[in-house]
């Protein structure tokens, strides 16, 4: 079997087709990666010699790359897409929304456009197809409740806006043309290999260098963390026995404030709590995320491994080990911003 990972160079990509590839041994997986400032070598460094494994260099919205792919053409017949690949920093969409619009939704259309000319063969589909989401399509939640696969989709941000399209979209493949498109909509992921633009290994990379922590308002929002190789192995599981037009949720059942995970990792790190700088908050903030995971793990027999206290400890421990992948990671990201803007300006 030979499978199409895009945005494999990324945070939750990287770890996908590290499980993949472990835990499905005759699995082959191609690497479509755009290697924005979010993509680094570095997470996959340890797998790029893997005869299993190819890397393309390409965006999701270049039709003709993509249809060289999803063809056959350039590496043979493919039997799944898994499309991680997407712009997903908040802060970044509300400063620019276009280039979410245009990665996020128009990227996952041409993807389903590509896997539904050549995912079919006679009346029997051979591409399966699985949309990677997020729980911010949902909106904001109250004090209490949770999101369950049915609540109506409220995005608040340009972000989740844009991936809420796209979930329409793999929505409308299924009911219009039968295409067997499934969507996973997870909570806060956490775990090695995460940008340090996110909220723990930002942190962390801050009270390394004995920097403030910034924290947005009062602190109080709430988020559900799930390690991402719990994420990873919901989403090899919904490719292999999900249902085609379902949707899956996938949390791990651990509501924090980001005041209470930025206490930890200062706790974990032996600094007091001056360290804290509250910041203005966020434009449209949600205030509250929690997921209800019953369907995917009545449904599929999933249910996560990590508890969040093994979890989050050993994510620290991670970012510590490896200060200079956040380092290097951290310069990159700047080079590439610092290139963007230029181009802009020209």
């Amino acid at each position: 079997m030979q499978v199409l990972i895009t945005g494999g160079l990324g945070f939750i990509g990287s770890n996908l087709i590290k499980y993949i590839l472990k835990n499905s041994p005759e699995t082959k997986i191609i690497n479509l990666d755009a290697v924005t400032y979010a993509g680094h070598f570095e997470n996959l460094a340890d797998i790029e010699s893997d005869p299993r494994y190819k890397f393309v260099k390409g965006r999701i919205e270049d039709k003709e790359l993509v249809e060289s792919i999803i063809s056959g053409q350039k590496f043979g017949k493919i039997d799944g897409i898994i499309n991680v690949a997407a712009e997903t920093h908040v802060d970044r969409s509300i400063a620019d929304p276009s280039v979410f619009v245009h990665s996020n939704v128009l990227g996952t259309q041409t993807l389903l456009e590509s896997a539904f000319v050549h995912g079919k063969q006679g009346d029997k589909w051979t591409i399966r197809y699985v949309q990677v989401s997020t729980d911010e399509v949902y909106g904001s939640l109250g004090p209490t409740g949770y999101f369950v696969e049915d609540t109506p989709l409220t995005p608040n941000s340009p972000y989740s806006s844009s991936k809420a399209g796209a979930d329409l979209l793999c929505r409308a493949y299924f009911h219009t043309y039968g295409m067997p498109v499934m969507i996973t909509r997870c909570s806060n992921n956490y775990g090695p290999y995460q940008h340090p633009e996110k909220l723990i290994p930002l942190f962390i990379m801050n009270i390394l260098a004995n920097k403030q922590v910034p924290v947005y308002g009062d602190g109080l929002n709430v988020r559900d963390w799930l390690h991402v190789e719990d994420h990873c192995q919901a989403i090899w599981l919904a490719f292999q026995k999900g249902v085609p037009g379902e949707v899956y949720n996938v949390g791990g059942n651990n509501e924090r404030k980001n005041i209470e995970i930025t206490k930890l990792v200062l706790k974990e790190l032996g600094k007091g709590e001056e360290l804290i700088k509250y910041v203005e908050d966020r434009l449209g903030h949600d205030r509250r995320y929690a997921i209800d995971s019953s369907k995917i793990q009545k449904e599929l027999g999933w249910k996560p491994i990590y508890t969040f206290e093994v979890g989050i400890h050993q994510t620290i421990k991670w970012y510590l080990d490896n200060q200079q992948w956040l380092e290097a990671v951290a310069g990159h990201s700047h080079e590439k911003d610092t290139a963007l803007a230029a181009s802009k300006k020209a």
